[in-house]
Order: structure tokens, then C-alpha cells, then sequence
């Protein structure tokens, strides 16, 4: 029994192992399929992977490239941004920069005003204005001059105030003058000068005084100033002399093309040949003309500044030339006739040649040759321009309101009345442009205007300032002078307006009568109008000029002489201050033979 168990044990131990081959084999197929599967797997996980990891790589690259792109589109945006933000910035910066510079500038003007607005407040009671000038074309040292002058007077007023003084008026001024002469070829005149001076009238308790000096050293000014302070305690009260209150004085003023600085700048050798040139075409024009009386040119510039207490500071500046030829003629009997001509203005420009002056002086000189007096009687007078400005200066003298209120005017009452023929206005124009007698203010600080005297005869207004106005119970007309002296009333460019006549015309119809080119003497009453002066020029036969005529008189009240005009010529010249066109008057008395 044990040899069959054994034997059975045998076989199945034999079947057993090829069994657990098989089994090994099947399990390690299995294990090998297992494992190929695996390592399938593992590759295809590996290969999803590796083309995961490449999707993922490429997905990356992408979206860093798109992240690049839009790094870039956002920084080239935000450039843009910034760009266009800096533009409106600049935009929006440039106005606000503008307006900064502006208002800097509208700051440091206006702490300026108000520092100068300080110190005239110091000095007045209220402030008006600034500084007003006269002329704005000004070279820097004139301009420079101006602010050293305006120093002087602010000071001025400042230091009178400290002392209790009510009003004053300082004007500071500087002139220079070049005058040179010359006769026979020969220099005869050199004169330079310069000079400074300041005037000052105050007011204290209605005392006035009024006073001036050359001495503008600040501790020779203070001395001054007090001693002009004890004239006004010892002076008279005068209500009257009050100043204009602030609020009538002006604060802007126009340009008046006053100042030339060719005319400033003309040396002393050139104005040496400017005269020389003239006397050399007066000389050489006519045979008859056998020696000169002399030429001459003068050349000047004036600065000025005018303070006054009720706030008003006024700058001027002008300049002036004139030139001057007079020659001789020999006549009959060893008489010498003289001819005299000239020409003058603000600017050198304006200036005749010498060559035109020279000749003119000759000319006129040559025309005298053979003069005799002319028969007694009435006849038609006609007045040739520089004549006719002499009549016009006797007019003036009588309607400024010094010698209205004074009664020495034969016009005082006469206001809204005939005075002169239709044919007459006469002006007074201060504004007129480079005029000799123009200016941009009055000795007071109150503005200017054209006053018109008389409008076609009759008699339409007076020239006062302050004093006289208040005297004669009318209204200041802006003709104040003596601004920092004694006021009082002053002409600027006076003249009578044309007419339609040429001077030939003046002429026709006039059978017998006398032509006026010169006068002499000072023979005028204002207080009557009486007239009657020298005269000489030329004989008039049916209209035409015959024979110079001299050592005559010519007379008649200058109220009937005014009304007598019957015809106003048309060649108004203003070489000065005063003028007027030549005129024809009726009649008037000659005294001769």
C-alpha cells in the first residue's frame, strides 16, 4: 500500500513541477505580457506625456509669444498713452505755464504797483497814477535821465509831506544847449551848456510859496525845502491857491513825437557847417549881396519830471533845432538893407536846407534895395504870414486868464460876442504832433485838449488854469504853466486857421495898398486894443506888388482890425509856436511921408 501511495505520489509529483513550469511560464507570459503591457503603457503614458509635455511646451511658447505680443502691444499702447499724455500735458502745461509766466509777471507788476503805489501814498493824500511820459521813442540814457529826475522829486514830496506840508508841486529838470554862429566864413559862437534846476511851490494853510535852485544834492535839497517852508509861514493866506483836486488831474498821456534823436546827437562840427553851408548860399546867391550879418544853428534837449502831491507824476522829453541866415545888401546912399530868413522844428528832418534858407534870406534882403516911405492915408493892408503871427500873438496875450482876471484885456467881457471877422477862427492846440509849443500835460497835471478861441468871429472861450478859473468863476481849460513855480496860464500852439485864399488872390482888387512882411516896436495896448507899430515890406498897385516900402507906421484897434479881415490866405506854416496864414484887413492908417 505504501509502494502504491509512493508510486502515485511519484506521478503526481512528476505532473506537479511540469505543472508549476507550466504554471512559471504561464505566469511569466503573463508577467512578460503584464510587463509589455506595462512598458506599452509606460510608453504610450510616456508618449502622451512627451506630447503632452510638447502640447504643454508648445502651449507655453504660445502663450508666452502671446504674452510677449501683448507685453508689447500693452507697452507700446502704454507708450502711446504716456505720449499722448505727455502732448496734452505740455498742451495743458503751456497755457497753465502762460498763464503762470503771467500771472508771475501780473505778480511782480502788481507788487511793483503796489510798492510804488506805496510811495506816492507816502507823498499824497491818494495816489492818481502812475508815471505818464510824452514821447514812448526815447533812448535808454534819456529814459535812465528821466528816473533819476523822477527820483528827485518823489523824494521831494516825500520829505515836505514829513513836515506837515498840505500840497506841493516839484518839477526837475535838466536842458542842453548847442548854439553856434559863424559870419564871413569865420567861426564867431560856440556855446555848449548844461543845466539842472528844480522848482517847488507848496501850499500850507492856503500860505504859498515858491522858490528854485541848481543844487540837487540830497542834503542842499533838504535845506532848500525848509526854507521855502518858513516863505510860506511868513506869505499871505490865499484861498484860492488850492491845488486841482487828485481826481481832476490825468493819468494817461499821448505820444507827441517830440523827441529826435538825430537833433540830440548833432556835434558841434556839423552844426558848425550847417551854419557855414547857409551863410555861403546867402552870400553866393545875388552880386548884391555884399557881406552877412552872421548864421547861425542851435540844437536842444530838454528832460523833465513834474510831482505833485495829489499823485501826479508826469515824464517829459523833447528837442529843438533852428537855423538862422542873415545877409546884406548895399542901396543907395550907403544904406544897408538887411534880409532875414529861418527855419526851425522838433525834428532835424523838418528842418528847411541851408541852401533854402540862405537863398531866402537873400532873396529877401535884394527886394529891399530902393525902399522909401509911402504917403500918409487909409489903406488896404495885407499881412504876409510871419506878420499875420505877430497879430496873432497880440490876440493871444489877451485871452489867457492873467490878464483876464488882472483886467488887462480889452476882451474880458466880451465872451459869446463878435469879435473878428466870420472869415477868423483861431485854436490853441496842445496835442498837435511835433509841435514847438505841444505837450502831453499842464503845469498842473491835468490833461490837454484843443480850446477854441474864436470859432468864424465870435468869441468862444478863454485859456485858463486852476487860479485864474477860479478867479473868474469858470473852468480850468488844461493851459496851467510854471508847474513847481507861480501858475499861471500859457498858450501851446496858438494859431488862426486857414483860409481858402492863396497869397496871390490876397492881392486882387486892392488899387493902392501895402503888403506887410515885417514889424517892429511894441506899440499894443491890451487894456484898449489900441495898435500901432513900425512896418515895412511893399507898395501894392492894382493888385501887384510895385516897390518895397519902409520907415512907415501902421495903426488901428486891434478889435476893429480883426473884424476888418475880409479874406484868409492858405499857407499856414507852424515854425513856431505861434502862427497864422497870411490875411488882408480892410483898411488901416498908414503914417509916412
Amino acid at each position: 500500500m505504501a509502494k502504491k501511495k509512493t508510486g502515485k505520489n511519484k506521478a503526481v509529483n512528476k505532473a506537479a513541477p511540469k505543472k508549476k513550469v507550466a504554471t512559471k511560464k504561464k505566469v511569466a507570459t503573463k508577467k512578460k505580457v503584464a510587463t509589455k503591457k506595462k512598458v506599452a503603457t509606460k510608453k504610450k503614458v510616456a508618449t502622451k506625456k512627451k506630447v503632452a509635455t510638447k502640447k504643454k511646451v508648445a502651449s507655453k511658447k504660445k502663450a508666452a509669444s502671446k504674452k510677449k505680443v501683448a507685453t508689447k502691444k500693452k507697452v507700446a499702447t502704454k507708450k502711446r498713452a504716456a505720449a499722448k499724455k505727455k502732448a496734452a500735458a505740455k498742451k495743458k502745461a503751456a497755457p497753465k505755464k502762460k498763464a503762470a509766466s503771467k500771472n508771475k509777471a501780473a505778480s511782480k507788476k502788481k507788487a511793483a504797483s503796489k510798492n510804488k503805489a506805496a510811495t506816492k501814498k507816502k507823498v499824497a493824500t491818494k495816489n492818481k497814477s502812475a508815471a505818464i511820459l510824452s514821447s514812448k521813442r526815447l533812448p535808454r540814457a534819456s529814459k535812465a535821465l528821466l528816473d533819476e529826475l523822477e527820483g528827485v522829486a518823489l523824494r521831494g514830496l516825500e520829505f515836505l509831506r514829513a513836515q506837515g506840508i498840505d500840497h506841493a508841486e516839484i518839477s526837475a529838470s535838466q536842458g542842453e544847449q548847442l548854439e553856434t554862429g559863424v559870419r564871413q566864413g569865420e567861426v564867431e559862437l560856440v556855446k555848449e551848456a548844461k543845466s539842472r534846476g528844480l522848482g517847488v511851490r507848496i501850499v500850507h494853510g492856503d500860505r504859498v510859496a515858491t522858490s528854485s535852485t541848481t543844487d540837487l544834492r540830497p542834503e542842499a535839497l533838504e535845506q532848500f525845502y525848509r526854507r521855502v517852508i518858513e516863505m510860506a509861514e511868513l506869505s499871505e493866506p490865499d484861498p484860492l491857491a488850492v491845488p486841482p483836486d487828485p481826481r481832476e488831474l490825468t493819468s494817461s498821456a499821448p505820444s507827441l513825437d517830440l523827441w529826435d534823436s538825430k537833433t540830440a546827437r548833432i556835434k558841434v562840427d556839423r552844426a558848425l557847417r550847417l551854419a557855414l553851408a547857409g551863410e555861403r548860399a546867402g552870400l553866393g546867391h545875388d552880386s548884391r549881396i555884399t557881406t552877412s550879418e552872421g548864421a547861425s544853428f542851435s540844437r536842444g534837449a530838454v528832460h523833465s519830471v513834474l510831482g505833485t502831491s495829489g499823485g501826479f507824476v508826469g515824464r517829459s522829453a523833447g528837442t529843438h533845432a533852428s537855423l538862422v541866415v542873415q545877409v546884406v545888401a548895399d542901396d543907395e546912399g550907403g544904406k544897408k538893407r538887411n534880409g532875414f530868413y529861418w527855419t526851425a522844428g522838433r525834428h532835424f528832418e523838418g528842418l528847411l536846407s541851408p541852401a533854402e534858407v540862405g537863398r531866402e534870406a537873400a532873396v529877401r534882403a535884394v527886394q529891399t534895395l530902393g525902399s522909401q516911405k509911402m504917403e500918409t492915408g487909409v489903406f488896404p493892408v495885407v499881412f504876409d504870414k510871419d506878420a499875420a503871427g505877430a497879430i496873432v500873438g497880440l490876440i493871444a496875450s489877451c485871452v489867457v486868464g492873467d490878464a483876464l482876471y488882472r483886467e488887462r484885456s480889452y476882451l474880458r467881457t466880451r465872451l459869446g460876442t463878435v469879435v473878428a471877422s466870420s472869415k477868423v477862427s483861431i485854436v490853441d492846440d496842445p496835442l498837435m504832433l511835433r509841435g514847438m509849443g505841444s505837450r502831453a500835460y499842464d503845469g498842473e497835471g491835468r490833461a490837454v485838449r484843443l480850446n477854441t478861441l474864436i470859432r468864424a468871429g465870435t468869441l468862444k472861450g478863454f485859456l485858463l488854469d486852476t487860479y485864474s478859473a477860479r478867479k473868474l468863476k469858470l473852468k480850468p481849460t488844461g493851459s496851467g504853466g510854471g508847474g513847481g513855480g507861480i501858475p499861471h496860464t500859457t498858450t501851446s500852439n496858438f494859431y488862426m486857421k486857414n483860409g481858402r485864399s492863396s497869397p496871390a488872390t490876397l492881392l486882387r482888387g486892392i488899387e493902392r495898398g501895402l503888403y506887410v512882411t515885417s514889424m517892429m516896436g511894441f506899440g499894443f495896448d491890451p487894456v484898449t486894443g489900441n495898435f500901432s507899430r513900425g512896418a515895412s515890406g511893399f507898395l501894392i498897385e492894382d493888385g501887384v506888388l510895385t516897390r518895397p516900402v519902409s520907415e512907415i507906421t501902421i495903426s488901428r484897434n486891434l478889435d476893429e482890425l480883426l473884424q476888418g479881415i475880409d479874406a484868409v490866405g492858405n499857407d499856414l506854416e507852424h515854425r513856431s509856436s505861434v502862427a497864422a496864414p497870411s490875411f488882408r484887413v480892410d483898411h488901416m492908417t498908414i503914417s509916412g511921408t
